[in-house]
């Protein structure tokens, strides 16, 4: 992807509940490809998204919407169908990691240690899903929705019952996962290496969608504080995860971590690439600065991935 006379288009925006947050990470990479000398066009990304690949005559796509329909296999399906290369993951991969559920069973085959959880769908039994509750708190969450929107931490039976149905409001199948008391840490993985891990300190207490997207809310130690074995083990663990689903390009893969344990707890295959993303931040610390991770992305653009 050296030949900066092809129309590079950057998808961004989508339907989705993380549109806003994919409208500026996709400003920030159609800006880092203009001053690298591509030539950029912006889209964003509706049911005229076809046409308008058509009409603007695009010859590569750099993939920049977050969630559903962006993150899910959806817009990387029509991408092959139309013959044109895009970045990131493949259709399967994408769809695999989006889904929580289907993720955590295909690492934990893998041997990657994950929390226990419930799978809540449209025939569950809510009432005895949380009279069967043993211990608190949950975590629950919606299966294929990003930017921790619609995840709530239950105390009681009470809460539980409250939390999964606010969390159906951003999809029918939830997922009620066992509360990890830990150390929140990130590992972003590039062309399948293990980038330096991050553990994100939010002011709050927890990474809600605020403390991740306003300046000054969360706290970022890169590298993260931990032994060095726990560290690399955890690096290793982040990239068995990323092949286990067959991920391309860019990635990122989410733990918890105690003394003596970390737990796996989803893939996001179209990180962030916002002033306040994780992916930059450890890209930076590896000696790589937005404009070489961006064009780092793009050169692994193709089809059939």
């Amino acid at each position: 992807m050296k030949n900066k006379q092809q129309r590079i288009g950057v998808i961004m925006g989508g339907t989705s509940a993380e549109r806003e947050v994919s409208l500026r990470t996709g400003a920030a990479i159609v800006k880092a490809l203009e001053e690298c000398g591509y030539t950029v066009v912006a889209i964003d990304a509706d049911k005229t998204l076809p046409a308008q690949l058509i009409e603007k005559q695009i010859d590569v796509v750099f993939l920049a919407v977050h969630g559903r329909f962006g993150e899910d296999g959806t817009i990387q399906g029509m991408l092959e169908l139309m013959q044109i290369p895009y970045t990131g993951s493949g259709v399967l991969a994408s769809a695999l990691a989006i889904d929580k559920a289907v993720t955590k069973r295909m690492v934990a085959q893998d041997g990657v240690t994950t929390p226990a959880a419930t799978l809540v769908d449209v025939n569950s039994d809510v009432d005895d899903i949380v009279a069967q509750c043993g211990h608190f708190p949950q975590v629950v969450k919606p299966v294929r929705e990003g930017s921790t929107l619609g995840i709530a931490i239950a105390n009681n039976a009470d809460e539980l019952k409250q939390a999964i149905a606010q969390a159906r409001d951003y999809d029918r199948r939830v997922l009620v996962e066992d509360y990890i008391d830990g150390r929140e840490v990130t590992v972003s993985v590039m062309n399948g290496r293990a980038l330096s891990i991050i553990e994100i300190v939010p002011e709050s207490g927890f990474y809600d969608y605020t403390a991740k997207y306003t300046v000054g809310k969360t706290r970022y130690l890169v590298p993260a504080p931990l032994p060095e074995s726990q560290y690399k083990a955890i690096q290793q663990a982040a990239v068995a995860s990323y092949a286990s689903l067959g991920c391309r390009g860019a990635a990122r893969v989410d733990f918890m971590v105690t003394d003596d344990n970390f737990y796996f707890l989803e893939v996001n295959t179209i990180p962030g690439m916002t002033e306040t993303s994780l992916l930059p931040k450890a890209a930076a610390d590896c000696g790589m600065d937005f404009a070489k991770l961006v064009e780092g992305i793009l050169d692994d653009a193709s089809l059939d991935r």
